[in-house]
């Protein structure tokens, strides 16, 4: 196969262009009445009360653990297995990163993990669902009432996912979702809050825009410059650039209206690797809850160690050498250099999460990728455990 598989390649067609081509025709391309309508669509989608868009998932979580009274000295609770923004968002506001190892099995927080890392200091709890599949919400959600904590979820890669027929990011105290160009739902950059407390929705409101009283496009399109006299902005909160702008949610509107068409495809895909890859020295990630939808975000597999001598990173070549793309999500946050500074983290500070860092990659898992594509990926990888 002489094409390149690409490893995360975004899903944009005909509408997308169209749409985006649209607000730039219309001269309002910053915040504005689109960025509004697919703020409405994404809280309807998702069946929450509130929903605030922004600039990235990073950007999410920090307001989210600001306006969860988050302050310096503070510790919060959260997985080795994930992005350095997880990580990045509580340092930023002061407080420190405590880590409790993943499940080895679902290669999600481990709730018992997480009861054992609490002390006085403790105000929250950021979970992260890794590749789609939803962290055990019933034991998170009894710790955090147990110890009065706040949950803060990392949807990043759980766009679509449910745990007992209800969507993530409607549990915690906020929802924090990520639309890079490689998710699920892609607005090239951008990000989502959802809550469901209207004190919380008010203030991230204001804080995500330089604390402004009102956005700009309130204040200066024709339609709202009719409705009422002239009337000065106040900045009540000291805020942040964190605003999505128009061109970025025409995208997302149109992403939108696909995501079930586009999840349909990424599970058959996820079954196909699943199916064609038993056998072999690998591990997968085990969904081990009834009632939960995986969002297949990402599909993951881990070398076995104990049945091979095969190294991961030689995989990752091979593939490469063979047009197919790959990726490591995640290495353990513990192995960065500025946190092991920081925090004093070692290989041993959570070592189910080391394990897996090292030995887990992500095959291309997106729409584009065809049935054709996926089979000759998995006979590339039986290739070369045989080798």
């Amino acid at each position: 196969m002489r094409k390149q598989i690409i490893f995360g390649e975004p899903s944009i067609g005909k509408e997308e262009i169209n749409y985006i081509s649209k607000v730039v025709r219309s001269k309002w391309i910053g915040s504005g009445q689109v960025t509004e309508k697919f703020e409405k669509k994404f809280k309807i989608y998702k069946n929450s009360k509130y929903a605030l868009s922004v600039n990235s998932c990073t950007a999410a979580l920090h307001l989210s653990l600001i306006y969860c009274g988050i302050k310096r000295n503070d510790e919060v609770i959260t997985t080795p297995m994930t992005f350095a923004s997880t990580i990045n968002s509580i340092a930023m506001v002061g407080a420190k990163p405590i880590l409790a190892d993943i499940d080895p099995e679902t290669f999600n927080i481990n709730p018992k993990n997480i009861e054992k890392k609490i002390t006085k200091k403790t105000k929250a709890i950021l979970i992260v669902h890794l590749a789609g599949l939803p962290c055990d919400l019933n034991k998170i959600l009894k710790i955090a009432k147990k110890y009065k904590l706040k949950i803060i979820e990392d949807c990043a890669h759980a766009i679509e996912s449910k745990y007992n027929n209800k969507h993530v990011g409607n549990f915690g105290n906020t929802g924090c979702f990520s639309f890079y160009s490689t998710k699920n739902l892609t607005t090239g950059e951008g990000g989502m809050i959802i809550c469901k407390d209207k004190n919380i929705y008010k203030k991230l409101r204001i804080a995500r825009l330089h604390g402004l009283s009102k956005d700009a496009w309130k204040r200066y399109l024709p339609e709202s410059v009719k409705k009422k006299q002239f009337e000065h902005y106040d900045v009540s909160e000291i805020g942040f650039k964190y605003n999505m702008i128009d061109i970025n949610a025409a995208m997302g509107i149109v992403q939108l209206n696909k995501i079930q068409k586009h999840w349909k495809i990424r599970q058959s895909l996820f079954n196909l690797y699943k199916k064609k890859l038993v056998g072999l020295p690998l591990k997968f990630q085990k969904i081990n809850f009834k009632n939960v939808k995986h969002a297949y975000h990402l599909f993951l597999l881990v070398i076995d160690n104990k049945r091979t001598k095969k190294k991961r990173d030689n995989l990752i070549s091979f593939l490469n050498k063979n047009n197919i793309g790959a990726g490591i999500n995640y290495r353990t946050v513990t192995d960065m250099t500025v946190y092991r500074k920081k925090y004093g983290w070692t290989n041993n500070t959570c070592p189910h999460s080391k394990y897996l860092g090292d030995n887990t990659l992500s095959l291309p898992i997106h729409p584009k990728v065809t049935k054709k594509e996926a089979l000759y990926i998995c006979e590339k990888i039986k290739q070369f455990f045989k080798k």
